[in-house]
């Protein structure tokens, strides 16, 4: 065959492959990018079956691994797998050992669960309130025992504890797990290191698993050796259920809201809030405002505000603040009037007053009837609603109106198809002491996960966890 020959050969040759690998690439693409699309519509538009709602979940929620991506990534028959979650339970002030109430222990169960019908053996880790290092053996801040009982009745199955959360016993511990075994750590906050991140206590938790699940989203906005540090020493490290639904709600709705997106904001202290407020004006159609934060708002519009309660370094940013949301067409819709009292008791004198009305030594400590009229009709207007931080005092019953009528206002707007949101703290407490906790799409356990979660914020204990 001549050079010319072969030449022409080699060519055509050459462009045959090329077409057909552009071709087959060009299609592949197609087929993949079909199925990212069908992946999105799939995951952003997730039907609540309890209520018929929807929940609307970012592109970024989907981005880490979950437990069931994990499950499908890995047999995790007679595997061990560390799962971080939350024990904080109240215990009895009679006996400092019987828990008095179980929802943090229940809502643990369904990963757990999960985890063990793969045939997994799991590892249960927590911390217990702030024994800052020191071994205290009984109360909040003490051994982890009160909760081993309870654990065993809700899971179903035994329990065994140790009493340390690392080391050589431990290890031996673990070591022996057969499949559908539970044991439980001691209280990782024995350790000093736990609150900053120490490696040593986290390689030590390392060596007692090859994956590890991160349940306790009130902890997940701490950079802590058992919410963050751990995941560096595991194969693996995916959310639990508690965690993915609470991405997916407070991340979600608020990245990818189903418009209007409504944000009630209040509590005590506007120091807490700003950041939030900053970051919500951002992203939301109405913000509320209430709680004894509105009094620096207040003042900045020149009021006078009597002895109600203000952050004098924070007046500026709150002028700042109103003049963000007027130029982004933001409603930043203040109390038009509030319930006033002469002093800071249940059994004090009380008034309703407009805003630009209190004077002399009047405080104000609830929203007054006239804003819950506004709040109402805000809110019936809007299809996604987060609710973060009561309208007043409302520990003292004749200053609870306005948080408890909001909580009544969210399960309304729940009951037409609204996503509502309660955002932890003190908000929570108030929509159970309504009874209305199963009338709203979403109450999250983290007050100051919830917190950093809507201002936008990374949490460690999310950031550390596999991509999915």
């Amino acid at each position: 065959m001549s050079n010319q020959l072969q030449l022409a050969v080699v060519v055509t040759t050459y462009s045959i492959l090329c077409i057909s690998h552009i071709c087959n690439h060009t299609i592949t693409m197609m087929f993949a990018n079909a199925l990212r699309h069908a992946a999105r519509r799939s995951s952003t538009l997730q039907q609540s079956t309890s209520t018929n709602r929807y929940i609307h979940a970012t592109p970024q929620t989907l981005e880490k691994l979950n437990v069931e991506g994990l499950a499908s990534k890995v047999n995790l028959s007679g595997q061990n797998v560390l799962m971080r979650v939350d024990l904080n339970v109240p215990l009895s002030k009679e006996d400092d050992i019987t828990v008095t109430d179980d929802t943090r222990l229940r809502a643990i169960v369904p990963t757990t669960k999960f985890l063990l019908d793969q045939g997994a053996n799991v590892i249960l880790c927590s911390h217990f309130g702030r024994p800052k290092g020191k071994i205290i053996e009984t109360g909040k801040n003490g051994r982890l025992d009160p909760v081993v009982e309870p654990l065993k009745d809700l899971l179903g199955v035994n329990v065994t504890k140790v009493d340390d959360c690392m080391g050589t016993e431990v290890e031996t511990a673990a070591s022996k797990l057969k499949s559908g075994d539970v044991l439980l750590l001691e209280n990782t906050r024995f350790y000093k290191g736990e609150t900053k991140n120490d490696n040593e206590l986290a390689e030590g938790l390392g060596k007692l698993a090859d994956y590890f699940v991160m349940d306790a989203f009130g902890t997940a906005h701490r950079a802590h050796s058992s919410t963050a540090g751990v995941a560096s020493h595991m194969k693996l490290s995916a959310a639990g259920f508690l965690l993915d639904k609470e991405l997916k709600y407070l991340k979600g709705a608020v990245d990818e809201p189903n418009r209007p997106l409504c944000a009630i904001i209040g509590g005590a202290k506007v120091s807490t809030k700003l950041p939030v407020i900053e970051s919500l004006i951002e992203k939301c159609d109405t913000i509320l405002l209430g709680g004894g934060m509105i009094f620096t708002f207040y003042k900045a519009l020149g009021y006078d505000i009597g002895n109600s309660m203000v952050e004098d370094e924070y007046v500026e940013l709150a002028g700042k603040l109103m003049k963000q949301a007027e130029e982004k067409g933001v409603k930043l819709i203040l109390p038009p009037d509030v319930i006033l009292a002469d002093k800071f008791a249940e059994d004090a004198n009380t008034a309703i007053a407009k805003s630009n009305e209190i004077s002399g030594e009047w405080m104000g400590l609830d929203v007054g009837p006239e804003t819950l009229e506004l709040f109402k009709k805000e809110l019936s207007q809007c299809n996604t609603i987060v609710f973060n931080g009561p309208m007043g005092v409302f520990e003292m019953k004749p200053f609870a109106t306005g948080t408890i009528t909001v909580a009544e206002l969210m399960a309304e707007a729940t009951d037409r198809g609204a996503t509502t949101i309660v955002g932890g703290g003190d908000s929570v407490a108030a929509v159970n002491q309504a009874g209305l906790g199963d009338r709203v799409s979403h109450i999250s356990t983290g007050g100051g996960a919830s917190l950093e979660l809507l201002e936008g914020k990374e949490l460690p204990g999310v950031a550390a966890l596999s991509e999915a």
